[in-house]
């Protein structure tokens, strides 16, 4: 573990618990979409392709 995150769950162990829950709760999200965007950039380039053009498309 690095030192900064072991700085933060240092820190944010002198929340209140529901705090925690909270933070961790966001974290876990977080981690879930960097995961996710590490598998999708690891798609052939086609596929990013595709993606883009959607989220394009979404965005309009």
């Amino acid at each position: 573990m690095s030192s900064l995150l072991k700085q933060v769950v240092q820190r944010v162990s002198t929340l209140p618990i529901e705090i925690q829950d909270e933070i961790a709760g966001q974290w876990f999200e977080d981690i879930e979409n960097e995961i996710g965007w590490q598998s999708t950039l690891q798609q052939p380039q086609d596929k990013l392709s595709i993606l883009a053009q959607e989220a394009l498309r979404q965005s309009s």
